[in-house]
């Protein structure tokens, strides 16, 4: 499979981000499930625990090769079916996410951002994000996600987020 790139930079809430966008034939409040119902969320991505009603849930991944332990997500802002805020810290980074939801004549489209807290990291984020989020539409189209293969998004798409990364650097200063 050869995988083109969709990730853009953007400014959002006074901050630079990364952008991605997948659209789904399927109900707004389908897709919503998919990226917000543990069982649904499981077949692309991970597992959550928790009460939501808390404020954050606990995020445990399964697509990765290797175990990677929970972490907390902060529940920032959840208006169901359109807006979905989370944040997490881990060791991995920092994770601000935004997943926007939006339906027009029976198409949703995802829009999700992950605000930059560290340009070294949009490297391996940007592809990472590309492969969760076309994992969600395969889990979502009827298709196994496992079918989507990592090795066709890194390092095939890292030259794409290496170049938002270096005009997002400060220059290094001259000694």
């Amino acid at each position: 499979m050869t995988t083109t790139p969709t990730g853009r930079r953007e400014r959002r809430d006074d901050a630079d981000a990364l952008v991605w966008e997948r659209t789904f034939r399927a109900p707004v409040h389908d897709v919503w499930a998919a990226v917000t119902e543990s069982d649904r969320f499981e077949r692309w991505i991970g597992t959550w625990t928790g009460d939501p009603a808390d404020g954050f849930v606990t995020f445990t991944m399964n697509a990765e090769d290797e175990d990677i332990p929970p972490s907390r997500y902060d529940i920032r802002a959840c208006e169901p079916p359109h807006l979905l805020r989370i944040d997490a810290v881990d060791d991995f980074g920092a994770w601000y996410l935004t997943l926007e939801l939006r339906e027009e004549d029976g198409v949703t489209t995802l829009t999700m951002s992950q605000v930059i807290d560290d340009v070294s990291t949009i490297e391996s984020t940007g592809p990472g994000w590309e492969y969760y989020l076309d994992r969600l539409v395969a889990a979502e189209s009827g298709r196994d996600a496992d079918t989507v293969e990592w090795d066709d998004y890194y390092p095939a798409l890292r030259d794409h987020y290496v170049a938002i990364a270096a005009a997002l650097a400060p220059p290094n200063p001259t000694k």
